[in-house]
C-alpha cells in the first residue's frame, strides 16, 4: 500500500482494516522512546536511517514482499504541514520492483485535522480511508520509479479531492 501521511494514526488507519499482518517503515529515531519503540516495534515496524540509503530496512521490506506480507509505505517521506498531499519520493519504487508485488493507492483525510503535526494529543473527528484500484507489479515495474511516484501523486489526490467532496469539505487546490 501507497498512502498519504496526515496523522501518527496513519498506520492504524491504513493496517486495520487488512486481515494480514501490515509492516511499515518509520524513522529510526522513533523508536528511541521506550514505550512508542515498543509500540512501533510490536506491529512490525523497520526502523530506517534518514538521509542515507538503508540497506538493511530495504531487504527486509522487500524480503516481507517477496513472501507475501503486507507493506505500507508513506512515501511523502513526512507528515502534512496541511493536510494536502506533497509529491511522492520515488525512492519508495525500488522496493515495489524488488519486492514484486501490487501496489494499492490509499488515501486518508481528517487525520489531519485530528492530529496535525503540531498538537502533541490527537482530538476526535471523522476519518476517512479510501483504498483505490490496484496498480500491478508488472505495470509498476514498467512505469519507473518517477513516472511511479508522479502516476500515485495525482491518483491520491484525487481520491482526497473526491473524498472530501463526498463528505461536504472543501477539496485541497493542487
Amino acid at each position: 500500500m501507497i498512502s498519504n501521511h496526515q496523522s501518527y494514526l496513519d498506520p492504524m488507519l491504513c493496517g486495520g482494516p487488512i486481515k494480514r499482518r501490515v509492516s511499515f517503515l518509520a524513522r529510526e529515531s522513533l523508536f528511541t522512546h521506550w514505550l512508542f519503540g515498543r509500540m512501533i516495534s510490536s506491529v512490525g515496524t523497520v526502523p530506517v536511517k534518514l538521509g542515507e540509503a538503508d540497506i538493511t530496512a530495504m531487504r527486509k521490506i522487500i524480503s516481507t514482499l517477496k513472501t507475501g506480507g503486507g507493506v505500507c509505505l508513506f512515501p511523502e517521506g513526512t507528515r502534512s504541514d496541511d493536510g494536502k498531499i506533497t509529491p511522492f519520493k520515488p525512492g519508495f519504487g525500488l522496493l515495489c520492483r524488488r519486492g514484486g508485488a501490487a501496489v494499492v493507492p490509499v488515501v486518508i483525510d481528517g487525520a489531519y485535522e485530528c492530529w496535525p503535526r503540531q498538537k502533541k494529543l490527537f482530538s476526535y473527528g471523522p476519518i476517512w480511508v479510501s483504498f483505490g484500484k490496484a496498480i500491478s507489479a508488472e505495470k509498476a515495474k514498467n512505469m519507473g520509479d518517477e513516472k511511479l511516484a508522479e502516476v500515485l501523486t495525482d491518483t491520491l489526490r484525487q481520491m482526497q479531492t473526491e473524498s472530501r467532496l463526498r463528505h461536504g469539505l472543501k477539496p485541497y487546490e493542487y
